[in-house]
């Protein structure tokens, strides 16, 4: 079976899936999408108030900020998967429950097993605590081992650059520039050993 297709199956599981109480109060689901074929997946926490409305990630305020920072790196969004460790909104986008997590978890495996990236990009705390314990300041912008060949590249989610505006050196807007040319130089050189 072809990763397209694998792909949807996921997507049309996560479309009905009831196995937490999100589902309740969710609009749409929001799987992820992109090129199921990038060696990057970005992770965030979960869907917020616009991707509940519109079913697609990071589209919101903190979306916004996020394509402003993939293209200041010369990252093209759709070359690139996005998703969150939760496809439905937690309510007034509360950080999810530990059981919502462990209930929507095999989703995101899923798409981790069909995409088979080289580096998995966490978003913030709670992305980053589903892959690996620690804590985001003192852990982004460095590679850490995780499951075979894949590495987990952690960065601060864009919504607390949002509540963070200042861009003074060793600021956490300063620290994501850094962070996403580290990334850059790294997806270009997986790109050129694929050619």
């Amino acid at each position: 079976m072809k990763d397209e297709d694998l792909m949807k199956i996921i997507e049309e599981r996560i479309s009905h899936c009831t196995a937490c109480d999100l589902s309740k109060t969710r609009t749409k689901v929001v799987p992820g999408e992109g090129n199921i074929h990038s060696p990057i997946v970005f992770v965030g926490e979960g869907p917020g108030e616009d991707e509940d409305l519109s079913g697609r990630p990071f589209v919101g305020r903190a979306g916004q900020l996020f394509d402003k920072i993939l293209e200041s790196a010369g990252f093209v969004r759709k070359d690139l998967y996005i998703t969150n460790v939760v496809k439905c909104r937690p309510p007034d986008n509360r950080v999810p429950h530990q059981e919502e997590i462990l209930a929507c978890s095999h989703f995101l495996m899923a798409q981790i097993a069909v995409i088979n990236p080289k580096i998995i990009v966490p978003l913030g705390s709670t992305a980053l605590n589903f892959f690996i314990n620690g804590s985001i300041s003192e852990m982004r912008g460095k590679f850490f081992d995780w499951k075979g060949e894949i590495k987990i590249f952690p960065m601060f989610h864009p919504s607390y650059l949002l509540r963070n505006q200042s861009k003074a050196p060793g600021s956490p807007k300063a620290l994501t520039w850094d962070d996403i040319r580290i990334l850059k130089k790294a997806y270009d050189e997986i790109k050129e050993k694929m050619k």
